[in-house]
């Protein structure tokens, strides 16, 4: 806002408000003004803050609005900062059951309640299509463990003949499918987790200041979503071995 109006500390601007202003446009009376003079400037790093809002002393608030206005002698909003931030909705119940029912006790999750809905959403859908792209993957898994099968049948055959049973081969499998999907989901983790360390250290995919309000894409490491990955690997990859550890049960020694 600074920038917009080219003010600086010590500058003087003019504030024009809006109360009252349907009989100022009806009646062409002159409109409720004051000169204030730039005391400071704040940066927020938040543009929906820095080119919005400025902020004047109460009293001065106060002579900006006339009694008509309805905020001469009242307030209209209160704010309250917590030292943590996932307590909100703790204070909100609390604050709701002290103050009577006509004041609107609103989170910084209800100011923002679309942006965080489409976030969760977005989520999902990543986690989505993350399985997805596991999935395909274990094609790879299936079609190898189905390329063992033809190739080891004379050694199942002989397995067979000595006394292997049909639910014992099908473990093996299952087993080579579990060992694949557990290694690969470790080093997996691994490195997504050095990843995520060196962006939020580093920031190694960086986004102009100018556009987000942020200058780096922004990182949070959850151990939930790396455990609900690796699950749905592991899942994934013992679901491609069940094709072929049936096909090699179903092989007759002969």
């Amino acid at each position: 806002m600074s920038d917009r109006l080219g003010a600086v500390v010590g500058d003087t601007v003019m504030l024009v408000s809006p109360a009252n202003i349907q009989e100022t446009v009806t009646q062409f009376a002159q409109p409720q003004m004051r000169r204030f003079r730039v005391v400071g400037i704040y940066e927020s790093h938040n543009k929906e803050y820095d080119g919005v809002y400025a902020y004047v002393s109460i009293v001065a608030a106060r002579n900006l609005f006339p009694a008509r206005g309805g905020m001469a002698q009242e307030y209209n909003g209160i704010e309250v900062r917590l030292h943590d931030m996932d307590e909100s909705e703790n204070v909100k119940h609390d604050l709701e059951q002290k103050i009577p029912s006509s004041f609107l006790v609103s989170t910084w999750y209800d100011l923002h309640k679309d942006l965080y809905s489409i976030i969760k959403v977005e989520r999902w859908l990543a986690y989505i299509i993350l399985c997805l792209i596991i999935g395909v993957a274990t094609f790879n898994l299936l079609g190898s463990l189905t390329m063992s099968v033809i190739e080891k049948t004379r050694d199942i055959g002989v397995l067979k003949s000595m006394g292997s049973t049909n639910r014992s081969v099908v473990r093996i499998y299952l087993l080579e499918g579990i060992i694949v999907g557990l290694l690969g989901t470790v080093f997996g983790s691994l490195l997504g987790y050095v990843l995520c360390m060196l962006q939020e250290r580093l920031h190694l995919f960086r986004l102009d200041p100018s556009v987000y309000i942020i200058p780096a894409l922004p990182v949070e490491i959850r151990w939930t979503d790396f455990l609900a990955v690796g699950l749905a690997a592991i899942a994934l990859c013992s679901a491609a071995a069940l094709y072929p550890a049936r096909r090699a049960a179903r092989l007759i020694p002969a």
